[in-house]
């Protein structure tokens, strides 16, 4: 007897064949509901988080951060889950808090101000990229951040 196996395999998938693979009956409760991926597909790999810090694809850390420029002094007000609160001395003038806020970052964490760079424009929520060649890791980041916390 020979059995198309490109067959059977698309039938399991749609439920064609009750029984057959494993399915009791054609019921949303026995086998793969809509929206749903098989018990035996591959999981995708998700990196974990920690908070406001996420490690992208690449390898680099990404901080999310909320800044308020035009400060007394530059110092880390807070860490939630959301994003890493910051207050800049510089004001929000011709980039001049962006540039401050890679300065700042780059003297916490001890790097190179070229192993950090910040995106988010005119906004006051931003990202702060680490570079993945710093050898530093999330858990190393989340506690320099917390060192420097008021």
């Amino acid at each position: 007897m020979k059995i198309n196996l490109k067959l059977v395999e698309i039938n399991c998938i749609t439920k064609a064949v009750p029984g057959l693979c494993g399915f009791s009956s054609m019921g949303k409760s026995a086998g793969v509901n809509k929206g749903q991926t098989s018990k035996n597909a591959s999981a995708s790999t998700s990196i974990p988080t920690k908070g406001p810090i996420n490690q992208t694809k690449e390898g680099h850390f990404s901080i999310t951060i909320q800044v308020k420029p035009g400060a007394k002094v530059n110092s880390i007000t807070g860490i939630s889950e959301e994003a890493v609160s910051i207050q800049i001395a510089a004001p929000p003038v011709d980039g001049e808090a962006n540039i401050a806020i890679v300065k700042y970052f780059s003297t916490i964490l001890n790097l190179k101000k070229a192993d950090v760079s910040l995106r988010g424009g005119k906004s006051r929520q931003k990202t702060v990229t680490v570079d993945s060649s710093t050898g530093l890791s999330i858990e190393k980041i989340l506690e320099m951040l917390k060192s420097q916390a008021e």
